[in-house]
């Protein structure tokens, strides 16, 4: 005769493997490791001073004219 189990803990055990693995497949799909990061955030702060090195500042010169 087979064993006798209690089904509520039987179903949140599953819910809680369940939820688990969509947790790892989350990890695996949206994670980036701290290379990556770093490598983004070099990028984004060349781009921010290629960008600071082209801007005009005619608000500094003041008015021009007679």
């Amino acid at each position: 005769m087979g064993d006798v189990i209690n089904l509520n803990r039987y179903r949140k055990a599953k819910a809680r493997a369940e939820k688990e693995q969509k947790a790892e497949a989350n990890r695996v799909r949206h994670a980036r490791t701290r290379t990556e990061k770093q490598a983004v955030q070099r990028e984004l702060d060349r781009q921010a001073t290629e960008l600071d090195g082209k801007r005009l500042d005619s608000a500094d010169e003041g008015p021009q004219g007679p």
